[in-house]
């Protein structure tokens, strides 16, 4: 996949000076979240989000955000372009270090994005860094990532897809709330998720893994887990037979038109 951004970089310090015009955009995007998220996000992401303490009229430099998971789950960023491959995502991951775009959409992507731009990185996913399951969860999936083959790999994405990046909860009360970083941080998302257009199913690590999803869309199905804590579970299961057993079974039928290509 190509891309039209480019990633800022650091001088010779770490820091990145975002001109106004990005700045804002951060600010704009993290104003209309704060609005949609109170009653959709997950406590546990809430809780987070209020330790990192991000600031609201600018792009966090990632030095303030490293400080916290540093001191809370031991993880960190790392500033990458805005595409990097399989394996340099793996690595990182497997070595605590969360890859961060250092780029802000553009205008006219301001609902959704098909690449992951800072706000992505930062708001949608660091938050719950803070949190040991998620971490936990996080740490297991790139080491998993980084001894697998290339086409275990393409199944591998299908379980990050579904739980780090599009992921909901569903408490045993029936109470419903998001943790996928791809939902938190799209205000379009955020909205559609909770409608009634997309199908919303309990997790289940085969079907999961069996699941296509394309990037370009709001998303025509959602995985459920009961609480944030059921990642270690996920984490403590022989993730890799199920990609063997998934693999001979094949995927289902997409719930997409065949616009793109699925993965």
């Amino acid at each position: 996949m190509s891309t039209q951004y480019v990633a800022r970089k650091p001088d010779e310090h770490g820091f990145i000076a975002y001109p106004d015009v990005e700045n804002q955009i951060w600010s704009e995007l993290y104003a209309r979240q704060a609005v949609n998220l109170p009653g959709r996000a997950c406590q546990e992401y809430l809780d987070g989000l209020e330790r990192l303490a991000l600031p609201t009229d600018r792009i966090p430099q990632l030095g303030e955000v490293d400080k916290v998971l540093l001191e809370t789950t031991g993880w960190q960023t790392a500033a990458v372009p805005a595409l990097i491959s399989f394996e340099r995502f793996f690595e990182l991951l497997a070595s605590r270090r969360f890859p961060v775009a250092t780029f802000i959409r553009t205008r006219e992507e301001f609902d959704y994005l098909q690449e992951p731009d800072i706000f992505h990185e930062i708001f949608g996913h660091c938050p719950l860094l803070t949190n040991p399951a998620f971490a936990n969860f996080s740490h297991t999936y790139g080491k998993l990532g980084l001894a697998a083959t290339k086409e275990e790999r393409v199944f591998l994405a299908r379980l990050y897809w579904f739980t780090v990046e599009f992921g909901l909860l569903k408490s045993a009360s029936g109470e419903r709330r998001i943790y996928g970083g791809g939902i938190l941080s799209s205000p379009g998302e955020t909205l559609y998720a909770f409608g009634d257009t997309p199908q919303r199913k309990p997790f289940d690590l085969i079907d999961v893994l069996r699941t296509p999803y394309r990037i370009d869309i709001m998303q025509p199905v959602y995985f459920e887990i009961e609480s944030i804590d059921f990642l270690d579970e996920i984490a403590g299961m022989d993730i890799m037979q199920s990609v063997a057993r998934a693999r001979q079974l094949g995927l289902h039928a997409p719930l997409f038109a065949p616009k793109a290509k699925a993965v």
